[in-house]
């Protein structure tokens, strides 16, 4: 052997399986059919059959029936407990009897072909055999006792065969097949009297269903109607269910008995009770009662186990009920079906999720529908067993409601006013006031004592929630409450103890103060919003700057009212705030010229402050120039007007890197305002805009022509108005020249296209082309 074939543990190797290469299919397919076709049709040894013989005489029968039986008892020997055995060698002794004179040798009496022989001896070898099973295998084989007996029945042996069938249903009593093929065997035999004693036998050891089923076809095949009820009345307490039950009242009724079938139903509500009431049973009782058109009473049986079943098990009851009430009911009878319906529905939810609250208030309100007051409390008494097991608000937003509806149904469905009381005060003990509180419960509660005239006991509700979890909902609360009241007194104390609490509220400040100006007392309402406006932190400063100047305003005093609008200025440079305190001007109309002067030096003042504060943000000023320019077109002439149109921007296009995280992510668009103003405060711009102009002269002048003198200009005798005329026009016109060249040099020098770099509105773009036209 070589090295290659020797594994590495010292055995051989398994020889190497060929590699298949090719793996596609074949030409030529065969099928299983062929293969199975071939293999018939190579079959080399064909085995021939067996020589036909004939028994000539009683001898060589003889002969035939000692070998068969011999190896019939060989067999037996060696497996004595099989009962096919013992079933075959019984079978071939039954077929021994008489039938011919003749039979082939090899063929077998079990064939069917027998000759010779006496059918009493075959009969009583058979009847050995049989015996000698039953002692052998044992007499519990009802397969063995079938065969026995239905020998004795083909041979017409009627009494061997009833003795038989005695003594297999005494050893087997509990053996249905025994007892039915007994009593068949008895029937055809025309024996009723001797099948009824066998049925009635069977029945004393109280089978199954189906047995006295049998027992009742039976007699219902003979019309033996009384027999047949009187099994009934055997059967139903035997197997006491709701369907045999049923199937007794069926029978009755449909024999025509309808009393004694509604005396059954009856009698069968009585037999399961209350206990075990089926909802089956009932549905019957009621469709009984519907065919035989008592509505009437098919109502009220439907209603009895709706009020006494639990809700779980009676679903298709209600289903049942719904149905015949949309057919033989009127609207509030289906109504009531209905809302019965989804109460079971509500109550199947609350049993799968306690903490449901929806479908608790769901439940409180259908019951609320039925106007029983006890079970309406019942039911939320079980609805606030389910406290939330989380001390986390969130949990208990739902909850709380519960108790609050259980009050007000108390307080106006129920009018009993103690026990509101007592509901609004055990919910605020099962609150955990120490870590988040309600508002509204405290409220509702001070509320309700108002409403009991017991004033004092809604102060000291109100003081307790104070004192306990002091919130900006229960002052104003208790505010709102003194108000009512008229007790302006204790609302000063309690707005004292608000702001005490909460200096930051400007909420609380405007009303303190609103109420101190409705008292009357103007100094102390001012007093309050000076000290409002000073707090060092407020929520809402806005809104409190804007109720003390409409109160100013309110009172007339308009110099203290400008004033506000000056510290408010010093504080914020807002251009809402700027705007608002033009349009304030502009409304003082005891002199619309002078409101016209004010409110333009207000926008004067504005441009130059945004101007040198908001150099990033160039929005709010726009706002302002355009706020401006509306109100020169309303009040002011032509020149005011021009003068704030050249103070608009121009709008350009440009473009900035985005950057995310240190990391470039592109380049966007955005549109940028320029104001003629800043370009001729930037000295770079202005002197770049200066040294092109000087370029443009010197391309258009030749190098050999010199530049005339300065000092060639004529001299002429002005008046000193004509020269402050010629001053401004002049000066005018320069800074027009300067802010054509400054916009050409100043445009955007991150755009690659050239269309991009000077884009501007339309507008702009006109009035810079009629200017530089003029200038040529």
């Amino acid at each position: 052997m070589s090295e290659g074939a020797v594994g590495k543990g010292g055995g051989a190797r398994p020889p190497k399986v060929a590699r298949v290469k090719n793996k596609a299919p074949a030409e030529l397919q065969i099928t299983a059919e062929q293969l199975l076709r071939e293999a018939k049709e190579r079959q080399l040894e064909i085995v021939p059959a067996p020589p036909k013989q004939t028994i000539a005489d009683a001898a060589e029968l003889a002969d035939f029936q000692m070998r068969k039986r011999k190896s019939f008892e060989d067999a037996i020997r060696k497996s004595g407990s099989q009962v096919g055995q013992w079933m075959k060698y019984a079978g071939w002794e039954e077929a021994q009897k008489g039938a011919g004179a003749k039979m082939r040798k090899g063929e077998g009496p079990e064939n069917g072909v027998h000759i010779g022989g006496s059918a009493a001896e075959a009969l009583r070898r058979a009847r050995s055999v049989y015996e000698r099973a039953l002692d052998a295998v044992g007499p519990r084989n009802i397969s063995l006792w079938i065969k026995y007996a239905e020998m004795e029945m083909r041979n017409k042996q009627v009494n061997h065969a009833r003795n038989l069938w005695d003594r297999a249903v005494t050893i087997l009593p509990r053996a249905n097949q025994l007892w039915y093929k007994y009593t068949y065997m008895e029937e055809m035999l025309e024996n009723i009297p001797g099948c009824r004693a066998v049925f009635e036998r069977w029945m004393e050891w109280e089978p199954e269903e189906q047995a006295w089923l049998t027992y009742i076809k039976f007699e219902l095949r003979y019309r033996e109607i009384d027999r047949a009820r009187a099994i009934y009345e055997r059967f139903v307490y035997v197997h006491p269910e709701v369907k045999n039950w049923t199937r007794y009242a069926k029978f009755e009724e449909g024999h025509g008995f309808i009393k004694s079938a509604r005396s059954i139903y009856e009698r069968a509500v009585e037999f399961f009770g209350e206990e075990y009431m089926d909802e089956r049973l009932f549905i019957a009782f009621s469709k009984f009662e519907e065919n035989q058109k008592e509505h009437d009473r098919a109502r009220v049986i439907y209603k009895y186990a709706l009020d006494l079943m639990p809700k779980d098990s009676c679903v298709e009851l209600y289903k049942a009920y719904t149905v015949h009430e949309k057919k033989f009911g009127e609207r509030a009878g289906i109504e009531t079906v209905i809302l019965k319906k989804r109460k079971l529905q509500y109550e199947a939810e609350i049993a799968e999720s306690p903490m449901n609250y929806d479908a608790w208030f769901d439940l409180i309100r259908l019951t609320m529908s039925e106007g029983d007051s006890e079970l309406v409390r019942e039911t939320f008494e079980r609805a606030i067993a389910n406290i939330p097991p989380s001390k986390e608000k969130q949990f208990w937003r739902r909850y709380i409601y519960l108790w609050i509806n259980y009050a007000v149904f108390e307080e106006l469905e129920a009018a009993d006013m103690d026990r509101a009381r007592q509901v609004y005060l055990t919910c605020l003990e099962y609150i955990p006031h120490k870590k988040f509180t309600f508002a509204k419960v405290w409220l509702l509660y001070a509320q309700f004592e108002i409403r009991q005239k017991n004033v004092r006991k809604a102060r000291l509700a109100m003081g307790t929630a104070l004192g306990k979890c002091p919130k900006a909902k229960l002052f104003r609360g208790y505010i709102d409450l003194e108000i009512q009241l008229r007790e302006f007194e204790r609302c000063r104390t309690l707005y004292e103890k608000f702001l005490l609490f909460d200096p930051e509220n400007c909420s609380a400040w405007m009303k303190f103060a609103e109420l101190e100006a409705l008292l009357g007392d103007v100094e102390r309402a001012r007093g309050i919003y000076e000290l409002a406006v000073n707090q060092p932190r407020l929520d809402m400063p806005e809104l409190l700057w804007k109720a003390y100047i409409d109160f100013e305003n309110d009172q007339e005093e308009f110099d203290k009212a400008r004033q506000l609008y000056r510290a408010l200025l010093n504080r914020t440079q807002h251009v809402k705030v700027w705007l608002s305190f033009a349009q304030f001007e502009l409304g003082q109309r005891e002199d619309d010229d002078k409101a016209t002067a004010r409110a333009r030096r207000i926008y004067e003042e504005a441009n130059n402050s945004l101007r040198e504060v908001q150099t990033a943000e160039k929005e709010p000023r726009v706002m302002l120039l355009e706020a401006w320019r509306e109100f020169e077109r309303e009040h002011g002439e032509d020149t005011d007007l021009k003068r704030v149109m050249d103070l608009m921007p121009r709008r350009v296009k440009k473009r900035r890197k985005i950057e995310t995280d240190n990391e470039s992510a592109g380049w966007e668009e955005y549109f940028d305002y320029i104001f003629p103003e800043d370009e001729s405060a930037k000295p770079n711009l202005k002197l770049l805009a200066m040294a092109k102009m000087w370029k443009k002269q010197k391309e258009m002048v030749p190098s050999d022509t010199p530049a005339p003198p300065l000092t060639q200009t004529p001299k002429t005798t002005k008046t000193s108005e004509e020269k402050g005329q010629e001053g401004k026009e002049g000066g005018k016109k320069e800074e027009e020249e300067q802010s054509q060249e400054t916009t050409n040099a100043t445009a955007n020098p991150d755009a690659d296209d050239e269309d991009m770099k000077n884009e501007s509105s339309s507008d702009e773009e006109d009035e810079d082309g009629d200017e530089s036209q003029t200038e040529k």
